[in-house]
């Protein structure tokens, strides 16, 4: 891992940036593979992590993307999946608690060249974090967010997170946690984020493939990963990792393809009489009133309605991309509102530090 530089481009205005940026579809291209993101770190979580499967995923997939090491970092934030950046052989920060979001957006406005990453847990992203994800993911700044969610506190040694399920018998809550969990899609939706995915850490192709849409996604992009700490809440998504159970109670997001799901195809989506969604038998109903999906659908209700089909005990649980819509992004707006102020009014930095009132104090 290397410090990341966050000063402005040497030359030019942001515009330029930005308008070199989008001319030549983000950073600059290369060629590379795993091997060469991968860092002399020792890996340090414990044996068996889910983190092993996502750090060895985005390695092999980032490559794809033609990027140059260089111009990749990765901001983390406090906890077990925050160790990410020592781990990656490209520039990054192991920042303070809850604050990867905000330190990234000031990177991403000030240096659009680069591709800019997000690594959180549960309870780094929705406790101390929760305000400045919101508004990272409100004010669209361009960045990919990976949200690594074991329904834990796994660094502090096993105490319930802002995830963990109503009734939760942990460390800090021996009678079983009261309160209600968050669904960190539904919150993401409800901030109005332009990309929301969901995937599975042991599910190496759906994992790929939601993380491939949410970095050629131009805006914030928010994944995510369930993922299993083996420690302290072990097996917490086994209903969705089972061979049996898992086809029957995850269901598959696709875009363009109607919402089927379970063996055989017996269990669909369809609308409820309220605007909602509902899980019906697809041999009870016609075909014609089974929703087919539509991740790109402007108005976040949809998705919103799709997030909350799944309940805390996991059943019914959509997996993939819910929403994917096309907005300006933050540090875009940004440099068009720079623009228009130099030209508004020219301004000399000198003579705005001089000031209109001066005076001499003279020694005696």
């Amino acid at each position: 891992m290397t410090t990341v530089e966050l000063g402005m481009p040497a030359e030019g205005p942001i515009a330029d940036a930005v308008a070199a940026s989008v001319a030549t579809h983000g950073p600059k291209q290369t060629e590379l593979k795993a091997k060469d993101l991968k860092t002399d770190q020792e890996v340090r979580w414990c044996p068996g992590c889910g983190d092993y499967v996502i750090l060895n995923a985005v390695q092999s997939f980032l490559p794809s993307l033609g990027i140059a090491r260089e111009d990749m970092v990765i901001v983390s934030g406090i906890g077990c999946s925050s160790r990410f950046p020592y781990y990656m052989n490209t520039y990054g920060m192991h920042s303070i608690h809850g604050r990867a979001p905000a330190i990234a957006t000031g990177l991403a406005a000030s240096r659009p060249d680069l591709s800019v990453w997000v690594v959180t847990g549960d309870g780094d992203a929705l406790s101390i974090g929760g305000n400045h994800l919101i508004h990272a993911l409100r004010r669209n700044v361009n960045m990919t967010i990976l949200l690594f969610n074991n329904r834990i506190y796994g660094l502090t040694k096993g105490q319930y997170s802002p995830t963990s399920e109503v009734g939760k018998v942990t460390k800090s809550t021996p009678m079983g946690s009261l309160d209600h969990p968050f669904n960190p899609v539904s919150l993401a939706l409800g901030a109005d984020a332009t990309f929301v995915g969901r995937a599975m850490d042991s599910d190496r192709k759906g994992l790929t493939e939601v993380l491939r849409q949410a970095a050629e996604h131009q805006g914030t992009s928010l994944v995510e990963i369930y993922q299993n700490c083996n420690i302290f809440n072990d097996g917490a998504f086994e209903l969705l990792k089972d061979p049996t159970t898992g086809t029957q109670w995850s269901i598959p997001l696709e875009h363009g393809k109607p919402l089927v799901f379970g063996p055989g195809g017996a269990s669909c989506v369809v609308r409820d009489d309220f605007g909602g969604l509902r899980i019906a038998e697809t041999n009870q109903v016609d075909e014609s009133e089974i929703v087919v999906h539509d991740a790109h659908r402007e108005n976040p209700a949809y998705a919103f309605a799709l997030s909350r089909l799944s309940s805390q005990d996991l059943r019914y649980t959509p997996m993939g991309v819910f929403r994917s819509v096309q907005k300006p992004t933050y540090e875009a707006m940004m440099a068009e509102q720079l623009d228009m102020a130099r030209v508004q009014a020219p301004a000399d930095l000198d003579a705005l530090l001089a000031g209109n009132d001066t005076w001499t104090v003279e020694s005696r």
